[in-house]
């Protein structure tokens, strides 16, 4: 059985199925798709037995290495108990087996905020906004100090240097992805590749896309409730989590953008960039940052190669939400003039 044409899901399918895997889960009364997600497409279920949340690959044919919901729900369980808050997995179902025809997970609902503008317009007072930026740098910290061992997660990434096979590997997806010519990333790419920092060795879980509206917040108090949307997690260089946060502090906030360029940061009690990445420092027992400015170039170039996968699965007919895709896929040069900027005058 399979999703429609019209890319509902089967109810009836989906119930029976749940029913048989999930322990206590009974009468799935509502399928809601939730539209913030671009990528794997996520929807709420209500059912007699309480509020769950599946997230599936998307339908119609994917890049390769994309959308792999598996390792989101490897590892969202493996974090289960660490200081790593995420929701508890409760099933995962292969492509073979799955009653929507494309593999998906089910995870228990958490009820938190989620916060969409870094300039945390919903607050009131600069004091809870300075909160919620700490508890994220916290949260960040507290990923990047996971026991591999101790988690079983030794082997969700590759050895070798991390921003080399990055960087290759988002160079593949944005020719695979590319539509028109943007000579800016071209220009770009062959920076990074001349720039590209020796390996350090380093190696810790990461996000991959680690940002305000990926954290569910408390409703009653400013603590971090759940860490979401993990497909891009590996074992990785911690920075590269750091410096695509960081992001935030350059970006405009208008358009596909929600950043803090432009904005009165002292004023509104959010700390500047600078103060952010000492504070990560010393959380994690770090002197300083050498070569900050490739790694920040880098995410802008990530990001964009992202966003270029979102708008080429509109081009294709497959985008989760394609009011939204379009505005991504004209922030893709955009994001290239940002990473330019920041090589000249860093």
């Amino acid at each position: 059985m399979s999703d429609g044409e019209d890319g509902k899901l089967d109810q009836d399918a989906l119930g029976a199925y749940l029913e048989s895997e999930i322990a206590g889960f009974s009468g799935l009364s509502a399928i809601v798709k939730f539209q913030s997600g671009q990528s794997n497409p996520t929807y709420r279920l209500d059912a007699d037995s309480g509020t769950y949340v599946l997230r599936a690959k998307p339908p119609g044919k994917l890049l390769k290495s994309a959308h792999q919901v598996d390792r989101e729900y490897r590892v969202m369980k493996a974090l289960a108990g660490t200081g790593v808050p995420v929701p508890e997995m409760l099933h995962l179902a292969t492509d073979d087996v799955s009653p929507i025809g494309r593999a998906f997970f089910v995870m228990a609902f958490v009820k938190g905020r989620t916060f969409f503008d870094p300039a945390l317009p919903e607050l009131d007072d600069p004091a809870e906004r300075g909160a919620v930026f700490d508890q994220m740098n916290a949260t960040l910290a507290a990923i990047h100090d996971v026991d591999l061992a101790a988690t079983g997660l030794t082997d969700f990434g590759r050895p070798g240097n991390y921003f080399a096979r990055q960087l290759s590997r988002w160079t593949d997806q944005w020719r695979q992805s590319k539509i028109d010519d943007i000579p800016e990333m071209e220009r770009l790419i062959a920076w990074l590749e001349e720039n590209l920092p020796a390996d350090d060795g380093v190696a810790t879980l990461v996000h991959g896309d680690y940002r305000l509206d990926n954290m569910l917040i408390a409703p009653e108090k400013l603590e971090v409730l759940a860490v979401i949307d993990w497909e891009l997690s590996t074992l990785g260089h911690p920075l590269a989590d750091l410096a695509y946060q960081c992001m935030q502090w350059r970006l405009p906030n208008l358009g596909a953008f929600k950043g803090l360029g432009g904005i009165n940061r002292a004023e509104r009690g959010i700390p500047t960039e600078a103060q952010y990445v000492a504070r990560y420092c010393e959380r994690r027992g770090l002197a300083g940052i050498e070569g900050w400015t490739f790694y920040l170039a880098f995410s802008f170039f990530r990001l964009a190669a992202i966003l270029q996968g979102v708008f080429k699965r509109y081009a294709d007919g497959n985008a989760s939400n394609p009011e939204k895709a379009q505005l991504y896929g004209r922030s893709v040069p955009v994001l290239a003039k940002l990473a330019i900027e920041a090589i000249e005058t860093e």
